[in-house]
């Protein structure tokens, strides 16, 4: 019997992200308390810029932005918005998505499914996703499960389930 595979991937979907992002510029321009800030959220390239005449509505543009991402089922673990910095008269944030695992938490988690996974699991790094087979299928669902209890810098996916 040949082995059992599953994905583990770290992806957002674009259209998602899309939808968030309108819905966060509507509130934006409707709220009482974003009126006359020069209050303004809009993709530029691969980056969200927010832009308010004060350091505490850049940020409350970028609490709007948070949760319309976490109603669309978007992981904040794949925001990675920078600190608010003055740019003339205005303040700014810029954010942008994390896609793909780097080297590092890659890495990090070969070693977890390594170190705490069930014995006869293996995990290889495949570009920015690694592949996990096992001949037991339930040992690739307690993997899963392993996973997604630890508390890591990125937010993941499982896919690809044979």
């Amino acid at each position: 019997m040949a082995d059992s595979t599953f994905d583990i991937v770290s992806k957002v979907d674009p259209m998602e992200i899309d939808n968030a992002l309108n819905q966060a510029h509507k509130e934006v321009a409707q709220r009482y308390d974003f009126k006359n800030v020069g209050a303004s959220i809009e993709m530029s390239g691969e980056k969200v810029l927010m832009k308010a005449n004060t350091e505490e509505r850049v940020k409350a543009i970028l609490e709007v932005f948070e949760s319309k991402l976490i109603k669309r089922g978007i992981s904040l673990r794949s925001l990675d918005a920078g600190e608010p910095f003055a740019s003339g008269k205005e303040y700014r944030i810029e954010a942008s998505m994390k896609a793909g695992i780097d080297q590092e938490n890659a890495k990090k988690i070969n070693k977890i499914i390594r170190d705490e996974g069930p014995k006869g699991v293996k995990s290889q790094i495949q570009g920015d996703e690694l592949r996990v087979s096992s001949k037991s299928r339930d040992d690739l669902q307690s993997t899963m499960a392993l996973l997604k209890g630890k508390d890591l810098d990125v937010a993941l996916q499982f896919v690809n389930f044979r």
